[in-house]
């Protein structure tokens, strides 16, 4: 945190600029020994500086740029913080961070400027993991998502949960420590239980909610499966608007997953054609079942295709066991042919059935406006998405969830209160660690490598 750092910000490659980013005390210092313009030491803070970048040493001009120049504190690190804009050349751009390294930079390790922006107190962890959120964003939703959870009203949340917490214990610390003050509630087990239950009730509404936010972020994990030559990859095919898996007469032809991606309504669908299932002697195909039935295990929705024109078989029944518990609809197909395939006596909802013809373009539209209905997407879309949507953050939560309800339960069972104290404490701490508020060096050094280096 005591040196000063480096790094390309913009993407390598030819492009009109570049921009190198570097944070710390000696930032000026470093930068002013390659410029030849302004003293940077003496400019205004938040100036663009026109001058060029020279080789101290062979005094040859390496680039035409602009500098712009941010004091401390009011820059996204909290340190001095200068930018160089450069030509977007690949060989301009990396002298410029060659000669920063040679006269006092370090390189900067993935996501360091946004871990240097956290423990400096600019931004809170919840706020440091939406800045990579918002950097991956595809969608307008997940633009919007990550921009609330920037602006900190995801933080406001736990924060508001931290606060009460803080006053249930203060309360039990003065009765404990101060028995003889008179004018000081005395908190019972009767008082506590309803203040421990809306706090039960809050976090599990925010659990709830933020499903809906991983499904913005992360999007819904879609499988397409059946057996062989049913029509996936046709409606792969068909929902992705164009040809990305092989299509043939041939059964076994898909022998791997494909994937592709849709958007409906600002909600991604991440797509996979799996091979189709069958009991088979071949080895590479046998290993595509294997996989298909593993993506079936691990999908938020399962597209099972049946053939219009086929008869319900055994293995069939019993795929249709396997996805009972879970988000599906069948889909059948190539009902432009004659029908052999009764489905009367499967047991399976039949408000989850879509009679499609891939083949001729008919039904795609009422696939999405199920997956539509079942996922809720139109609600996602009107609310404003202020969710955790992040899987630590999410984890860290429901073990509050599973705490808070233990304590609620050892209330009601007359456990001492100074017991029950230290139980709301850990609570109090654990929901620190999601805002940052407490945290692990081990956790940021992970969760900041996972950064694109210059941000």
């Amino acid at each position: 945190m005591n040196d000063t750092i480096c790094a390309i910000a913009t993407s390598q490659g030819v492009g009109a600029i570049a921009i190198i980013r570097v944070s710390g005390d000696e930032s000026l210092q470093i930068v002013n020994q390659l410029f030849k313009g302004k003293d940077l030491t003496k400019v205004p803070s938040h100036s663009i500086n026109y001058g060029k970048i020279i080789d101290p040493k062979t005094k040859k001009i390496i680039d035409e740029v602009l500098v712009s120049v941010m004091l401390a504190p009011k820059t996204f690190t909290k340190e001095n913080v200068v930018e160089i804009n450069t030509h977007g050349g690949i060989a301009s751009t990396n002298k410029v961070l060659e000669l920063l390294l040679t006269y006092g930079c370090r390189l900067a390790e993935p996501g360091e400027f946004t871990k240097r922006a956290f423990l400096n107190g600019r931004i809170d962890l919840l706020e440091a993991e939406a800045v990579m959120d918002l950097i991956n964003a595809k969608t307008n939703k997940q633009r919007d998502l990550a921009t609330n959870q920037i602006t900190g009203k995801v933080s406001d949340l736990i924060n508001s949960l931290r606060d009460d917490l803080v006053q249930v214990i203060s309360n039990i610390n003065v009765n404990i420590d101060y028995p003889e003050y008179d004018d000081v509630d005395i908190i019972t087990n009767d008082i506590l239980i309803p203040k421990i239950t809306n706090l039960k009730n809050r976090i599990q509404n925010i659990l709830n909610e933020s499903q809906n936010g991983r499904i913005i972020k992360d999007g819904i994990k879609t499988s397409i499966i059946g057996r062989p030559n049913v029509g996936k990859s046709s409606l792969l095919n068909a929902l992705l608007e164009e040809e990305k898996a092989i299509v043939t007469e041939v059964a076994g032809t898909t022998r791997d997953i494909v994937e592709g991606q849709i958007s409906i309504n600002g909600i991604l669908l991440n797509i996979i054609d799996t091979a189709g299932i069958r009991k088979t002697s071949d080895i590479v195909e046998s290993i595509g079942v294997e996989k298909s039935l593993k993506m079936m295990e691990e999908s938020d929705l399962v597209l099972f295709v049946l053939n219009n024109n086929e008869k319900i078989t055994e293995d069939i029944k019993e795929l249709l066991s396997k996805i009972k518990n879970k988000n599906y609809l069948i889909i059948i197909n190539k009902t432009d042919l004659t029908k052999e395939l009764n489905i009367e006596n499967l047991k399976i909802d039949k408000n989850n059935i879509v009679y499609m013809s891939i083949k001729n373009n008919q039904g795609i539209d009422e696939l999405k406006s199920k997956i539509i209905e079942m996922f809720n997407i139109n609600q996602i879309e009107s609310e404003d998405p202020t969710y955790l949507s992040n899987s630590r953050s999410i984890s860290i939560l429901e073990q509050c969830l599973n705490r808070i309800i233990d304590i609620e339960k050892g209330l009601k069972e007359n456990l001492p209160i100074d017991m029950i104290e230290l139980d709301i404490k850990n609570i109090w701490e654990l929901l620190g660690t999601i805002n940052g508020s407490t945290y692990e060096d081990e956790l940021l050094d992970e969760m900041f490598s996972r950064f694109c280096l210059g941000k």
